[in-house]
């Protein structure tokens, strides 16, 4: 397993050429981050480069998929994301899916949701880049949110059938939403592009809530998964400090 490490939730106090060069210090050689609208690409670029280090993941474009009506526009999106990703040689995309709407059977939504997707598939194959569906929990941190249920977008992802269509597998996340968290990644191991890791309570670094995740990692090693595991927590104290501890926490596994 590889780390990578959320430059928009960890490090926020400095300034992104300086969040990149932090975590290369810590060892860990990818980063990640929320939209692309806001940033700087061409230091990013320039940055990533400067310091080897890898971007494994952004989000496309936030508009919803549930909705059939704003479908064109998601797929536009998704085709101003590409370019950019294609620049940070990135091959994999984050999406979320979009709020529950009112008054709509939840199977309507679902059909919309597997029909966006299956519309995305070729777009993805010709570029070659894998989109990230992300389940949220809708207890604590995103009300409201469609997909919450890790089953349900493991289903979804089964229809819509293609490599480049998979899971984002967010352990804080689920945590609250369903536990039963070593089982599930198992299971599901083949549907899962990436992770994404935080305590519970209080979304903080591994080792400050109720999550063994010692056990958790040494269960995804087990399944062969070569991916990478995205650092996505709120540090109690120093951010160096917590991505080093978790770096440790790997070891040996």
């Amino acid at each position: 397993m590889r780390l990578s490490v959320c430059i928009d939730m960890l490090l926020r106090d400095l300034p992104v050429a300086e969040r990149i060069r932090s975590v290369k210090h810590t060892g860990i050689s990818a980063i990640e981050f929320w939209s692309w609208e806001n940033k700087d690409i061409n230091e990013l670029e320039a940055v990533a480069n400067r310091y080897q280090v890898e971007i494994a993941a952004f989000c496309t474009k936030f508009v919803s998929l549930v909705d059939p009506a704003m479908r064109d526009e998601y797929i536009a999106g998704l085709k101003e994301t590409i370019p950019v990703a294609r620049r940070l040689a990135c091959s994999r995309l984050i999406t979320q899916v979009g709020n529950e709407l009112t008054g709509v059977p939840r199977e309507k939504q679902l059909e919309s949701l597997v029909g966006g997707l299956k519309a995305c598939v070729p777009i993805l194959a010709e570029s070659r880049v894998t989109l990230l569906v992300e389940p949220l929990n809708v207890l604590v941190d995103h009300k409201g949110y469609f997909l919450y249920s890790s089953q349900e977008a493991f289903d979804v992802v089964r229809e819509v059938n293609s490599p480049y269509v998979k899971v984002l597998y967010d352990i804080y996340h689920q945590q609250v939403s369903e536990g039963n968290l070593i089982p599930t990644i198992q299971s599901n191991i083949d549907l899962i592009g990436h992770l994404h890791v935080a305590d519970h309570p209080g979304r903080h670094e591994p080792g400050t809530g109720e999550i063994n995740y010692r056990n958790v990692f040494k269960a995804i090693a087990e399944t062969g998964y070569a991916g990478l595991v995205g650092l996505e927590f709120r540090p109690t104290s120093s951010a160096i400090e917590a991505l080093e501890e978790v770096v440790q926490l790997l070891e040996g596994l």
